[in-house]
Order: C-alpha cells, then structure tokens, then sequence
C-alpha cells in the first residue's frame, strides 16, 4: 500500500467513521471542509509521528502541512528522507 493510501485509510477511519467519500481526493482540503479540526491535528501529528518514526518535536505546527494528502505525505518523505541523509 503506498503513503497516500495509508494515510488516507487513516483519515476515513479516524475522522470520517469508515466512510470513504468519493471527494477524498489527494488535494481534498481536509481542514478548510471540517475533516480535521485542532484537536484532529494533534491525532493526525501523533499518528505520523508514531508510524513514520518522526519525532513530534520536529514536525513543525504548520496547517499547510497536513491540509490536504498530498501535503502531508510530501511533509512525510522530505522529512525522512532528510533523516536518512
């Protein structure tokens, strides 16, 4: 499975009750349309953190980094891979 669907299995599961929507696409604004609020942020933060080995201290607390699938999963492979270098 690759990033994208891992995190979006993450999302339907945690904030959208198992229910995939057709409109959950990789560029769907997960904030500005209700899916993820604050406390939503923090869960999100904690569950990358925990499954892509990213210590919470270094991921920064910036909205445009989890606003959507296709930012968070960027955010997740620039930051690995600068862990790994």
């Amino acid at each position: 499975m690759d990033l994208e669907a891992q995190i979006r299995d993450y999302i339907v599961s945690e904030f959208l009750s198992g229910e995939d929507v057709p409109d959950l696409t990789d560029d769907f604004d997960l904030i500005e349309n209700g899916v993820v609020d604050s406390l939503g942020l923090v869960r999100l933060i904690s569950h990358i953190s925990k499954n892509h080995a990213i210590p919470v201290d270094d991921i920064p607390l910036e909205p445009s980094n989890f606003r959507d699938i296709e930012h968070i999963c960027s955010f997740i492979r620039q930051t690995t891979a600068a862990a790994s270098v």
